[in-house]
């Protein structure tokens, strides 16, 4: 791997990497929200989608796409305000205890949110998160040595990235599976549900007006 990249970067890039990943932001809180409606096993869907648009993020902060979507926001507003306005549609049917998320005091478990609309929330969360997009064009680029081949480090840095958000979505929603569990023997599901719907809410407005 000496000669693909710099061993040194690596070193630095894996720690810092992580650091933003596990604080606390849109995608984290909605793994957290998702693992407490719907369970771990069917939040990896919703993962796979946020897996990708990470993907798609990281490499247009290399090539210079994310700075012009920056400067000719139309497409990046029309991604903001759709994937917000969908969370916060999510957000008022948890309130209310109904609709795809919401879990019913009977079965514990979110009514049927299909696998596609789980990843896809998850990727307009990941492509139309602006913070996301800062964080890659400040990030990532100065961890690329032009001595070393661009592809080849690339696909090291990105499959680190990915890695790294996987795990800290995962711990993110054990967490919210946990509280679920907290709850349900407690027979608070509708608090269940106001909490899970106060979280997508705020994640719907962070990502409309952020």
């Amino acid at each position: 791997m000496t000669g693909i990249i710099d061993i040194s970067i690596l070193v630095v890039f894996i720690p810092t990497f992580f650091l933003v990943s596990i604080t606390p932001g849109m995608c984290m809180t909605l793994a957290m929200t998702l693992g407490m409606t719907i369970g771990l096993r069917r939040t990896f869907w919703m993962m796979s989608g946020e897996l990708l648009g990470v993907g798609v993020v990281s490499v247009a902060a290399v090539v210079g796409v994310a700075t012009i979507m920056l400067r000719h926001s139309l497409v990046f507003n029309v991604f903001k305000y759709v994937g917000g306005a969908y969370l916060l549609y999510l957000g008022i049917q948890l309130w209310l205890s109904q609709g795809k998320m919401a879990v019913s005091a009977s079965s514990g478990r979110g009514m049927g949110a299909t696998r596609a609309q789980l990843a896809a929330q998850g990727f307009v969360t990941a492509v139309a998160n602006p913070k996301g997009w800062g964080f890659m064009i400040s990030l990532l680029p100065p961890f690329i040595n032009p001595q070393y081949p661009m592809t080849a480090q690339l696909s090291i840095l990105i499959l680190i990235i990915m890695s790294t958000e996987f795990i800290c979505m995962c711990t993110y929603a054990s967490g919210g599976k946990t509280l679920r569990r907290y709850l349900q023997r407690q027979g608070n599901v509708q608090v269940m549900n106001r909490i899970s719907g106060s979280l997508m809410l705020g994640i719907g407005l962070w990502l409309a007006l952020g």
